[in-house]
């Protein structure tokens, strides 16, 4: 009998961290049940790599009760389609209700965590893990200080976002899908304002973007500008708060965009409210800005330390200044080539971590 693994997908990170994975596992024969909730661009993403999977449950939004509410519900919601499965394993990357779930019935789990500053989530999944995967570079107190168990954690040297991007090869096809040029346009990412580890006095439905994205727009208006939201409420709000540039040609705002490794590799420049996408985008070299509201991340440290383009500015006006300084200098023409790949080689893939624990406790 078939082996089986249960994974729950609960955001856009966790579907492209774990498409290799899901590949690896797939590879040796596992069946697997992929569940995943509606939260920003997950199903888009999902449904890009071609992945199988059950749409259950949605995120609860920027209110305390609407949250508890939803995960009472899609407690409810997996509960049939996990017991109908019944996995040998279940893996995640921080599903609170897949964690309770697999520890109500006794199925062994392992999960990733690179994001210990959402305290309410690690509080609630890290007791009923078996084995969690941390970057070293994130100090393990942090870990042991929301109730996980320090024999429980596997740490790595490296972050999560090298276990796709070792396997990365770019696909300058992207390009002209989209109409762009190498080295030519810049991404811009919305905050996660409704997030519970986001603390800052900016509404929900708010974006700094409409404070520095005019500015470089002026001094670079031939450059092209796509600008990923991650509400619709972003979205109305910078549709009103940028009405001067809003309609231009060279502006693209959107909700999901494919192909966003492609995207990242190929561009200018890359801003983002959160973390990921400067992550991944300046291990791939790209000039990449994040103004996160909050103390720079351990991760973003690590970074920074090694070399990696990467800068946490706060202060748009200061996001002005270095997006100029940037594409002031024009030629990016040595930039696009694998060198990143011998660089970030030099790393621990996360997911190699993962897929030999399971397939060595699996049998057991």
């Amino acid at each position: 009998m078939n082996k089986k693994i249960w994974i729950d997908i609960e955001e856009p990170k966790t579907g492209i961290m774990f498409k290799s994975l899901i590949d690896k596992f797939q590879s040796e024969g596992l069946e697997i049940l992929i569940t995943a909730r509606d939260y920003d661009s997950t199903f888009q993403i999902l449904d890009e790599f071609g992945f199988s999977y059950q749409k259950v449950g949605i995120h609860g939004g920027e209110k305390l009760e609407n949250k508890l509410k939803e995960y009472i519900q899609r407690l409810k919601d997996l509960f049939p389609l996990v017991t109908k499965f019944n996995p040998n394993f279940f893996v995640t990357f921080s599903s609170v209700e897949g964690a309770r779930i697999s520890y109500g019935l006794n199925i062994p789990s392992i999960g990733y965590n690179d994001e210990p500053r959402n305290i309410p989530v690690c509080k609630l999944l890290f007791p009923f893990l078996d084995k969690i995967i941390t970057p070293k570079c994130v100090p393990k107190e942090w870990y042991i200080n929301l109730h996980a168990d320090p024999e429980k954690i596997i740490q790595y040297n490296g972050i999560d976002e090298i276990a796709w991007l070792s396997e990365y090869n770019p696909n300058s096809q992207v390009l002209d899908r989209f109409d762009l040029e190498r080295g030519n346009f810049l991404i811009i990412r919305s905050e996660p304002s409704f997030a519970s580890y986001f603390i800052n006095d900016l509404a929900p439905d708010r974006t700094l973007i409409s404070e520095f994205l005019p500015s470089i727009y002026n001094e670079f208006p031939e450059h092209k500008y796509i600008v990923i939201v991650r509400t619709d409420k972003q979205q109305k709000f910078l549709e009103k708060n940028l009405s001067g540039i809003i309609d231009d040609q060279n502006i693209i705002l959107t909700r999901f965009m494919p192909n966003m490794v492609d995207l990242c590799f190929y561009s200018a420049l890359v801003i983002s409210g959160g973390g990921t996408i400067v992550r991944e985008s300046s291990l791939l070299r790209t000039p990449s800005i994040e103004f996160f509201p909050g103390e720079t991340a351990p991760q973003e440290q690590f970074l920074i330390k090694n070399g990696f383009p990467l800068h946490h500015i706060k202060d748009p006006k200061k996001v002005i200044q270095k997006s100029i300084e940037y594409l002031s200098r024009g030629d990016f023409s040595n930039r696009f080539d694998l060198s990143f790949k011998k660089i970030i080689s030099k790393f621990d893939n996360p997911n190699d971590i993962c897929f030999n624990y399971v397939m060595n406790n699996i049998n057991k």
